[in-house]
């Protein structure tokens, strides 16, 4: 498992103690808004003993760090970042991901790493066109959180029975497992830019 953790075999054998693991572990739990308290529920291991692995004052074994892993929805090699080639990932324009429906472009920004928790896309949409209708169900998983910033023209949003005006450099954060839509009503085309969280709201 190169540097990242030891390679023997048992269960005993111990994540490496370099702090990288409790930082990922502490920023992640963070960014699913849980407690300490949370996570032991989720996971099954102690709070003092997931205080002490934020901490870096102790290595989980891998035993342990499989449960942490279990109570962040992730693999223990996503945990351990075993699958990824590196910590930087540069997407070059020509290469976004893009799809295109009913006068809505899409360029995801963000490459699909493993256990990523937030993804920005940027958008295009032409005068007359919308994201979605208003019967959509929800896009995105349940807790999610949306941010999105207006670079061109002008939007409205609808949702939970609202409407919300947008110009440009306007920016508006909302739930974003909750049905709703963009519409661009104006004469010229819209551009603006996604952030979508997941699993943030909870309870």
């Amino acid at each position: 498992m190169a540097s990242a953790a030891h390679t023997k075999a048992s269960n005993g054998s111990t994540v490496s103690a370099d702090g990288a693991v409790g930082a990922r572990v502490k920023s992640l739990r963070e960014a699913m808004d849980l407690s300490l308290r949370d996570l032991s529920e989720r996971s099954g291991v102690s709070a003092p003993m997931l205080s002490q692995v934020e901490r870096g004052d102790t290595s989980p074994t891998l035993a342990v760090a499989q449960k942490i892993a279990s109570g962040l929805d992730l693999t223990l090699s996503q945990l351990l970042r075993l699958d990824e080639s590196g910590h930087v990932v540069v997407v070059k324009r020509r290469d976004r991901r893009t799809r295109r429906k009913r006068g809505h472009a899409v360029a995801e920004l963000t490459p699909p790493l493993p256990g990523q928790r937030a993804d920005v896309s940027e958008h295009t949409l032409a005068a007359g066109a919308a994201t979605g209708a208003t019967d959509d169900p929800p896009m995105h998983e349940p807790g999610s959180r949306e941010t999105t910033v207006v670079l061109d023209g002008a939007l409205e949003l609808f949702i939970d029975g609202q409407r919300h005006e947008l110009g440009e450099g306007d920016s508006v954060t909302f739930d974003a497992d909750l049905p709703h839509h963009f519409e661009n009503n104006g004469s010229a085309e819209a551009r603006f830019i996604a952030v979508v969280a997941a699993g943030l709201r909870r309870g």
